[in-house]
């Protein structure tokens, strides 16, 4: 999968980002030189693990047939310990619906198998950057 990412005109910092047929702006705050037209590189990546645990709760419980009516999530970030390799991230899902304990408990566990969470915690992420100068 490819994604495109491109300096939006006129603007400091702010990148446009196609992903599929999806546009969104990325930028950072005034304080950081931007103009706050979108969400920062760091609440994309937080994001991203909020949507995963809500998106996987609601597949799992579809495919389960567990009458979930909504899922809300909040993630707070503490990033006060970032330059000593250590960003901490909390997750809190408030599930709606008609479901037992027994698939409440399900639920949970699923939330804890989301992609992204394994991807920030277990995986081994390899980057590779090309820089090219333009002519």
């Amino acid at each position: 999968m490819s994604l495109q990412l491109q300096r939006k005109p006129g603007a400091p910092l702010a990148q446009s980002v196609q992903i599929r047929s999806h546009q969104l702006i990325a930028d950072v705050s005034s304080a950081e030189g931007g103009t706050d037209e979108g969400p920062s590189p760091h609440d994309l990546y937080d994001a991203a693990l909020g949507a995963c645990k809500a998106l996987t709760v609601m597949w799992f419980a579809n495919k389960k047939g567990i009458a979930v009516d909504d899922v809300r999530t909040e993630v707070v970030s503490d990033n006060s310990q970032e330059r000593s390799d250590v960003y901490k991230l909390h997750t809190n899902l408030v599930i709606s619906g008609t479901f037992s304990d027994a698939e409440f408990a399900q639920l949970v566990a699923a939330a804890e198998k989301c992609p992204v969470h394994k991807l920030m915690t277990t995986v081994t992420t390899e980057i590779t950057t090309t820089v090219e100068r333009s002519v």
